[in-house]
């Protein structure tokens, strides 16, 4: 029964036959919650316990247990391990690879979610048990150093580390992300994988470099991945312009109206336009507008940063209309206090002043003694992305 239910149509990727994304999975013949002596007389060790577990998760499935079918996806991966180890020159088995890896991902996020309704386990543990597994699968693909690369396991390598970075992010472990990207850096297939897996790749390492302040390196990563993203998958272009835009501003490129219409992403135009104008009061406005979309979509405190630019902007419209390269302090508490910025005294003016100078957003000193900033004759204010 087993061996015909799971029997292979001519031309079907054997990656399918182990996939929850197969039809074989709704045929009620494999629907067994005991097939391990069925799986024994047609399979060989350890294949009869990797189907074995296929089936049994087949059966949590239908029956709604998500926490059971995570722990039979782990026995089919680990299973599949001891399988994969043994096929030293081969890496006909990476489809089977991709597909039990990515459910495994996909049945630790609903086992997740059903402990967590349950009021058990601690959030992110059965992910990172899970990612503990795939790494097992990753360290077999990466110690392949077989002269020839079209037979390697290393094709294997980027699929592994996109699936780990869906999981490090989710559970915001982001460090771990760091000798995975050392390993692909390294790679001699560094630009020869599939331009799907390059997208979805340099995506998180772009959102990685952006939390971690390197904004150049993220605008390159996150731009990549956004112009060689299909024209048809409008979701995830749209994804990546979620974390492309703060980059770009904080780098002092604001986005083109037209560009946030056709991604929905409208919510950004009075933050662009608040902060090439100086307008902290518009800034603030719409922070507070859109709190929760930013805060969901992972770029509330990158939006933050935009202050600081706000605050460049405003004082480089004060430093213009003042007309003289030595600028009263009271000159910019004014036109703080004209952007409702009520609390701020003089003392507070000079701190904002002198963050603006250490960071090389403002050319010049403060004058303590005359209470007055003294600005370079040229350039004053230099273009964010040229120190950026």
């Amino acid at each position: 029964m087993v061996d015909t239910a799971l029997k292979r149509k001519r031309g079907q990727p054997a990656g399918e036959l182990l996939s929850f994304k197969d039809p074989h999975i709704a045929n009620p013949r494999l629907q067994l919650e005991n097939p391990e002596s069925q799986c024994e007389q047609w399979f060989e060790p350890p294949i009869d316990e990797l189907v074995a577990a296929h089936i049994k998760c087949i059966w949590c499935v239908s029956n709604h247990d998500f926490i059971q079918a995570y722990g039979y996806q782990s026995v089919v991966v680990q299973s599949f391990i001891k399988e994969f180890q043994s096929h030293k020159e081969e890496n006909w088995a990476l489809p089977i690879m991709y597909a039990i890896t990515v459910d495994l991902r996909l049945f630790a996020n609903s086992a997740e979610l059903q402990l967590s309704e349950k009021g058990k386990g601690k959030p992110g543990e059965v992910l990172e048990k899970a990612a503990d597994t795939m790494m097992a699968c990753f360290r077999i693909c990466a110690a392949d150093n077989r002269a020839a690369v079209q037979d390697s396991k290393k094709w294997g390598m980027l699929y592994l580390i996109n699936q780990l970075f869906k999981i490090y992010f989710k559970i915001n472990k982001l460090h771990l992300c760091k000798p995975l990207i050392r390993a692909i850096e390294s790679s001699n297939l560094k630009e020869r994988f599939s331009i799907s897996q390059l997208v979805t790749y340099r995506y998180y390492v772009g959102r990685k470099a952006m939390f971690d302040s390197d904004f150049k390196s993220a605008e390159t990563y996150l731009s990549f991945a956004f112009s060689r993203c299909h024209k048809s998958c409008k979701q995830n272009k749209r994804l990546i312009l979620m974390y492309l835009l703060p980059v770009k501003m904080l780098l002092g490129h604001m986005p083109r109206i037209t560009v946030l219409k056709k991604y929905d992403l409208m919510q950004f135009a009075d933050i662009a336009k608040a902060t090439s104008e100086g307008n902290l009061r518009l800034l603030e406005r719409t922070m507070a507008e859109h709190e929760g979309f930013f805060i969901k979509s992972g770029v509330y405190l990158i939006l933050e940063k935009l202050k600081t630019i706000t605050y460049r902007n405003l004082f480089k419209k004060v430093f213009l209309m003042m007309k003289t390269h030595i600028v009263p302090i009271d000159a910019f508490l004014t036109a703080l206090k004209f952007m409702d910025q009520e609390d701020v005294d003089a003392d507070e003016v000079q701190c904002i002043l002198a963050n603006l100078i250490y960071k090389n957003y403002i050319k010049g000193y403060l004058s303590h003694q005359h209470n007055k900033l003294v600005v370079s004759k040229q350039n004053a204010f230099p273009s964010l992305a040229s120190f950026l």
